[in-house]
């Protein structure tokens, strides 16, 4: 189809209605019903086309295996906290740590085997600082923010084993598909991540905060005597009737972070190749699945030798994957919407349309705009598939750096699911530490606001020197 204004009305319908519902899926789906039927202008052709559409994607070969990753990690992470590793973990953890140096050192060190998701970080850590929360001379307001910085800015600058990473890969490479670009989306994720400078900056005032900063206002909280433990109802995960059992989570989340390095070289080695050539030659998603579906193996057969029921260690699996259901249709509704308007030429008019923008100004304006819609809609995920394709048509008509402008969508999402009241990385942190969401959503937003200035500068200060 010829290059048209046509092609940015499925954009123009998409973001309006995610920011007024505050809901990203209405807003995809109206948009990829929109585009439809501008292809196939008729009653049920538009209906026949967006089917097509959403098929296409789904039986897709690396769009499977992205479905399969999701599915099958959320179903470990069920696992786990069925059988008490989560719980196990916590409990062991808070006999442990005696002082606030203590509590925040094993808050960042803990990273290290808690980074594949967010809420996994949130009901490993978040009840331990609740345990304890006397002996941590900090307001609870103050905890939850370092605790937040540990969670998405950290995992979204992480290459392998996380919930996000297929997620992140998957929409670079719908949006290079539509613009004909043969850059492998794998290689172009990684290039991207020390662009991501929201991420980094939040990160060192979640440091700032933690190690130098003392507070004097708004008292930790309290809890009455006789109600130490407490802490085992702020989530199912660590409820006080499951077993504890901290090697049920250490296992697994061991190892599936080893087999994904070990496959994603083996796959990668050559003569000659060095460690860092043979992870961007290899296939890193396949490499995810692999060890994911070898760790699901192993750790059914360390349930069982401890005596879990096979039909537990089942549902358990059955429902964290369901966990990620609204992620996959999201997912699957992004692929489509991205093959219509591939169709309808949208890389071709935002090329022949945009270079009016001054070329050091692209990539921070991309940043202040998905940032004010990801803190609208409240999803990293949402802004990533919504404007994803958007900031590489721009990158290439404004011969701006690629890696760069992907940073730039990446950071302005994480800049949302950090900031936003609406976020399920807000609603959830504050459940578990029983503050009041919209308080702590204030809080916190004056730092993320002083992150989203300083990154906003970074832009166009790397813009100009790139």
């Amino acid at each position: 189809m010829d290059t048209s204004w046509m092609s940015i009305i499925p954009f123009l319908i998409v973001i309006p209605v995610a920011m007024f519902t505050r809901q990203v899926l209405p807003g995809l789906v109206l948009g990829l019903l929109v585009g439809s039927y501008i292809i196939s202008p008729s009653l049920i052709g538009g209906m026949q086309e967006m089917l097509t559409y959403v098929i296409q994607a789904l039986i897709d070969e690396s769009n499977i295996k992205i479905i399969v990753f999701l599915y099958v990690f959320s179903g470990l992470i069920g696992m786990i906290k069925m059988t008490g590793g989560i719980k196990g973990f916590v409990e062991k953890s808070a006999e442990i740590i005696t002082s606030k140096k203590q509590a925040l050192f094993l808050t960042y060190v803990s990273t290290i085997g808690t980074f594949s998701a967010p809420t996994f970080r949130f009901v490993t850590i978040a009840p331990i600082m609740k345990a304890i929360l006397k002996k941590v001379k900090m307001s609870t307001k103050e905890l939850g923010f370092v605790i937040e910085t540990t969670a998405t800015p950290v995992i979204v600058l992480i290459p392998v084993a996380t919930a996000f990473v297929g997620y992140m890969v998957s929409v670079i490479q719908i949006s290079t598909e539509t613009t004909g670009t043969t850059i492998d989306p794998y290689t172009l994720f990684i290039q991207s991540i020390p662009f991501n400078f929201f991420a980094i900056v939040i990160i060192l005032l979640g440091i700032y905060l933690s190690f130098f900063h003392h507070s004097h206002t708004d008292a930790p909280l309290e809890m009455d005597e006789g109600k130490e433990d407490d802490w085992h109802d702020c989530h199912p995960a660590v409820h006080k009737d499951l077993p504890s059992k901290p090697l049920n989570l250490l296992i697994p989340v061991l190892l599936v972070i080893v087999l994904t390095l070990f496959l994603t070289w083996w796959d990668g080695r050559g003569a000659g190749q060095s460690l860092f050539k043979a992870f961007i030659r290899a296939d890193v998603l396949q490499a995810m699945v692999v060890a994911l579906l070898i760790t699901i193996f192993v750790s059914i057969i360390l349930y069982a030798i401890q005596r879990f029921k096979l039909s537990d260690l089942v549902n358990s699996f059955i429902v964290g994957g369901n966990d990620l259901m609204s992620v996959i249709v999201l997912l699957s509704i992004v692929w489509g919407l991205s093959s219509v308007t591939s169709d309808l030429g949208f890389s071709e008019f935002v090329t022949a349309h945009t270079d009016w923008i001054p070329q050091m100004f692209v990539t921070p304006l991309m940043f202040v705009f998905g940032a004010t819609i990801s803190y609208f809609i409240g999803s990293a995920w949402g802004t990533w598939g919504i404007l994803m394709p958007l900031g590489v048509s721009l990158a290439l008509s404004a011969d701006v750096s690629l890696p760069l402008m992907i940073g730039a969508v990446f950071a302005s999402g994480s800049f949302g699911a950090f900031a936003s009241p609406l976020s399920d990385d807000t609603n959830t942190l504050a459940n578990i530490l029983d503050i009041s969401t919209m308080d702590y959503a204030r809080f916190k937003l004056k730092p993320a606001l002083i992150a989203a200035a300083i990154t906003t500068i970074l832009y166009t200060g790397v813009t100009f020197i790139l």
